[in-house]
């Protein structure tokens, strides 16, 4: 770790001080993020984008042309990964209610706004970025419609410079149509959910309400409630639903079809193996539950939730991998290993790293500027030591957000240096 710090602080000292606009990556082994490697590639940034990616052996450097050149020879180079529909920003201690700024009071809260709780100051987003998380969909919790989710950096000065797009969305619980079970060690039986057709019926006269108010286009009594829904009929927003069973989905996709949904995505999606060809067919994508999860019913083999993955890629189904579950601010730092989980259980290592990177970016709406690195796009990516899916060699070397240099270090790493050089000198 210490020579990941020095080489990065003299970069700092150089590039940073001086604020680069013209800064060249050279020699890395590049996953762009859309499939493809280059075994050394040369990447040109100019004013925060990527001005061309190509093979290090076939271009010729002028180094007077560059304000900063980094030869990162024999490392590896991926796309920022994204931890899309999290709680990270949104609280420090999940133990301390004061911390937790992610669930209000209420049922249907679409003007509930995830962006201006943000809080790019949290000890937890360094740890996350520190492997590699360069992006965060911070997502609200509780009631049916949650509220509305924002895209944002995991670095930044305040709430305004960290977003990336803001209210990319509303998140919907979709009631569940079982109920009952138990634990993995006292399995029980689930049973039909009897109130499950009111509760759908509830969120259908919701969002015909909500229909119809976008209908108008200067309503004389503004409803923020509405005001917030308006976006999702008219393709400016997703609609974000929360479901796992077979029923659900099928339902879900029913519904989004009825109320003419421009982009709806599921997330969760336990069951969407099922569906692979209805989903493909509804163009419906799915943020699939995370991995590294027990199965849900006694009848499931132990390592599907591993496989989920690689059976919606071969059922041609558009797909990332999220984080949602306990504890899941701090855990998403998991995330590459999630995807590492998946490519061992039948993902290959460029689908892994796209499930994390640019197929998270596509299904939230900002694919065309974040999520590869291809000329054009915002120079958003990092360098690993090692390879960045695997515990054991993913060790960041240092990140860049926008054209922007960041530190690969956070609290934990520091603590580690300060108890490490004590007792080592003993």
């Amino acid at each position: 770790m210490k020579s990941f710090i020095v080489l990065f602080t003299l970069i700092c000292s150089v590039a940073l001080a001086q604020e680069p606009s013209r800064i060249l990556i050279k020699g890395g082994n590049l996953h762009v993020g859309n499939g493809e490697v280059f075994e050394s590639a040369a990447i040109g940034i100019e004013d925060g984008k990527i001005t061309f990616v190509k093979n290090a052996y076939a271009i010729t450097v002028k180094e007077s042309d560059w304000d900063t050149i980094i030869d990162v020879t024999g490392k590896q180079v991926y796309p920022g990964f994204v931890a899309p529909n999290s709680t990270l920003g949104l609280t420090e201690i999940d133990a301390v209610r004061a911390t937790r700024d992610f669930d209000e009071v209420g049922t249907y809260n679409p003007h509930v706004r995830s962006q201006i709780a943000y809080n790019v100051e949290s000890n937890v987003l360094s740890t996350v970025r520190s492997n590699g998380i360069l992006i965060t969909q911070a997502t609200p919790r509780g009631g049916i419609i949650s509220g509305s989710s924002s895209i944002m950096k995991t670095s930044g000065w305040n709430w305004e410079d960290a977003t990336i797009k803001p209210d990319d969305g509303i998140h919907l619980n979709w009631p569940s149509s079982v109920e009952g079970g138990g634990w993995w060690a006292e399995p029980k039986p689930k049973k039909k959910n009897e109130k499950y057709a009111k509760r759908k019926q509830e969120i259908s006269e919701f969002f015909e309400l909500a229909k119809a108010y976008t209908a108008e286009k200067a309503p004389e009594n503004k409803d923020l409630r509405l005001e917030a829904m308006r976006g999702c009929f008219k393709g400016e927003k997703r609609v974000y639903i929360h479901a796992d069973e077979l029923q659900e989905l099928v339902d879900v996709i029913e519904f989004a079809k009825e109320m003419e949904l421009a982009y709806p995505v599921i997330v969760g999606g336990y069951d969407a193996h099922l569906i692979t060809e209805l989903l493909k067919d509804s163009k419906v994508p799915v943020m699939v539950v995370r991995p590294h999860s027990l199965p849900e019913n006694e009848e499931d083999a132990i390592d599907h939730p591993y496989k989920l993955p690689a059976l919606l890629h071969e059922g041609g189904v558009k797909f990332c991998i999220q984080n949602e579950g306990d504890m899941e601010a701090m855990n998403a730092r998991n995330i590459p290993f999630l995807a590492g989980t998946a490519m061992a259980y039948g993902l290959s290592e460029e689908d892994a790293v796209s499930a994390i990177s640019l197929w998270s970016c596509e299904i939230m709406g900002i694919g065309e500027q974040y999520g590869s690195v291809e000329k054009g796009k915002s120079a958003t990516f990092f360098v690993s030591e090692g390879n960045a899916l695997d515990m054991m060699t993913n060790q960041m070397v240092f990140g860049i957000v926008n054209g922007q240099l960041i530190e690969p270090t956070n609290f934990q790493y520091e603590l580690m240096e300060k108890y490490s050089k004590k007792y080592s000198e003993k």
